[in-house]
């Protein structure tokens, strides 16, 4: 079933929606809440929220690429799991650690993203970044795969993935700040 299919089925209430969800991108979602949170139990409780989260706000009629919407519900619902299981001095050897020690913008990154109009840039300025390095930034901040996986997905160097990185992180400080916009 297509993605725009899935997402008709989503408006009309069918169960069907959920279960071809789970079968298109359940691996996925679990790569991408398996990042965040190391803890199975946490995973699937995350996971099964996204899909109801999904169920209750289906993406815009316009959409007709389901992942990036179900991936943002799941990695920000994983987030925000990992806080509550922080703040309430839970075990934190079952989740992994937010600190990104090689760069100190990620958090500078993550806010910029939550405004509308901030994202809207930020997807202009990917689509005119090479291909590579778009998806080396799209897996470390949108996936949030370590250097260690980057580098062996592209067959890079750890020291090339990380240099690409700040590159594209520069040029998009310097291209947001050049649209308004303060980080």
């Amino acid at each position: 079933m297509s993605d725009a299919e899935i997402i008709v089925s989503f408006r009309a209430r069918t169960e069907e929606a959920i279960l071809e969800t789970q079968k298109k991108y359940d691996k996925l979602c679990r790569h991408v809440v398996g990042n965040v949170l190391s803890c199975s139990e946490d995973i699937d409780e995350v996971i099964n929220d996204a899909y109801l989260a999904l169920w209750n706000s289906p993406p815009p009629e316009s959409s007709e690429d389901l992942s990036p919407y179900l991936c943002k519900i799941a990695k920000n619902l994983a987030l925000k799991k990992l806080r509550y299981n922080i703040s309430q001095k839970r075990n934190s050897n079952m989740s992994v650690s937010l600190d990104d020690t090689d760069f100190n913008t990620a958090d500078d990154f993550v806010t910029a993203l939550e405004g509308k109009e901030t994202a809207r840039h930020i997807n202009n300025f990917l689509q005119k970044t090479k291909f590579t390095d778009r998806n080396i930034f799209l897996r470390k901040y949108f996936v949030g795969d370590s250097i260690e996986q980057i580098s062996v997905t592209f067959g890079f160097s750890q020291s090339k993935v990380k240099s690409s990185l700040h590159r594209t992180r520069n040029k998009l400080r310097e291209y947001l700040i050049k649209k308004g916009i303060e980080l």
